[in-house]
């Protein structure tokens, strides 16, 4: 599908604006950073920020940037946010303004995300005679497993704003999923939580030549990494779903010798706080059981990771509505499934009511079934689909600033 040709006072607003827009992601891909500190980034953002005109505020704890835009009058606050840090990752693009730091690369096109939510800043400075209330621009650092959005809430963002705190929340994520310039999102479940665990298995060491004299911890993780996964399909329901991968398993030195442990790692998803907790247990039962039916002994770690994404149903619809509008019929989408991957704004969900969408990039000439995803250090996001992500940011701002 190509995109449409709607025009729309917000849409044609943001491809006016496009050119500068696309020039400030270029310069953020440039200086990837990755984790809580992001200097140069930060450094970028705080710039751009002032050049609207806005007072920004920095982080004390972590590389983020605050801003309050105020509109005319009195009025509720709603949080926009996008996230600033990159990836571990070498670049294989061959962009022309590739990451000009070695093993660094923005593949989760969060370098588009500041961009887009800087354009829709604009526009809403230049039109805020029209409407009331403010809106709390929050760039965070972190998102890529660092809990940015946590230290943020824990700094007090929610109080940022020099008025009431916020009552809606939005925020959007680029994809090669989806068609360029669609709007894809859904009620309820949006994403996955995401924890990890870290499984040491303990047998006693001996001569390969004689494993009876021993207890081999390979054959117990092997047996566990089996277990674990007919656990998730007898034991977990199909509509309320669980992934438990084993993505490393590292044991052993040599050809002839029976290790003493063998030590496996992965990742935990699940869409629901209730099955989080229930898979939890399960793996815990199936590590410990097995172990003790070889006369091995087991270490679980399981280290939280961010919880479920669920979007509030309201607004939820409200986004959809407003894409259609803005965007068009063909332009939107209601997701009919939530995401396995996870996001740290599922922390800002928590506390306040609101949404995440995806906004569509994978660029129409490739295709799909090929198209390098985030994540990948081969990843290309056709920039033009930050118009969309712009005129979705100002009118979901606008749409709710004004009562729905």
């Amino acid at each position: 599908m190509q995109q449409t040709s709607i025009a729309h006072p917000y849409l044609d607003a943001a491809r006016t604006i496009l050119p500068e827009v696309i020039a400030l992601r270029r310069r953020l891909h440039r200086v990837p950073e990755v984790g809580l500190q992001l200097p140069r980034t930060q450094a970028l953002v705080l710039d751009a920020v002032r050049g609207l005109g806005l007072d920004p505020v920095a982080g004390t704890t972590v590389a983020s940037v605050v801003a309050t835009i105020e509109g005319a009058g009195p009025g509720p606050t709603i949080l926009l946010r996008a996230d600033m840090d990159a990836l571990p990752l070498i670049e294989e693009t061959a962009l022309d303004f590739a990451s000009e730091h070695v093993g660094q690369m923005h593949a989760c096109g969060h370098d588009t995300h500041v961009a887009m939510l800087m354009g829709a800043a604009r526009l809403l400075l230049d039109d805020r005679a029209s409407w009331h209330g403010r809106v709390l621009l929050m760039f965070q650092p972190g998102e890529e497993g660092f809990h940015g959005a946590r230290y943020m809430l824990e700094e007090g963002l929610l109080d940022q704003s020099g008025g009431e705190r916020p009552s809606g929340a939005f925020a959007l994520h680029i994809s090669t999923l989806y068609e360029t310039g669609t709007i894809d999102v859904r009620p309820g479940p949006m994403l996955a939580s995401g924890d990890t665990l870290r499984i040491t298995v303990r047998g006693r060491g001996g001569h390969a030549s004689a494993p009876h004299t021993a207890v081999d911890p390979i054959a117990v993780a092997a047996e566990i990494v089996l277990a674990l996964e007919l656990m998730v399909t007898r034991r977990v329901d199909a509509f309320d779903p669980a992934v438990v991968t084993i993505a490393q398993f590292v044991a052993g030195t040599t050809t002839n010798i029976i290790p003493e442990t063998a030590f496996l790692a992965g990742t935990m998803r699940t869409v629901s706080a209730a099955r989080r907790e229930a898979v939890k247990a399960d793996v815990r039962r199936v590590c410990d059981g097995i172990a003790a039916a070889h006369g091995a002994t087991v270490e679980l770690e399981i280290e939280p990771g961010y919880p479920v994404t669920v979007n509030d149903d309201a607004f939820a619809a409200l986004v959809l509505d407003v894409a259609r509008e803005v965007l068009g019929e063909e332009q939107t989408r209601l997701l009919p499934a939530p995401i396995m991957g996870a996001e740290d704004f599922s922390y800002v969900l928590e506390e306040v009511p609101g949404a995440m969408a995806f906004v569509g990039a994978r660029p129409p000439e490739v295709d799909p079934a090929t198209a390098p995803m985030n994540h990948s250090n081969k990843v290309i996001f056709d920039e033009s689909a930050m118009a969309a992500g712009i005129a979705t940011y100002v009118g979901v701002a606008r749409r709710f600033l004004s009562g729905g």
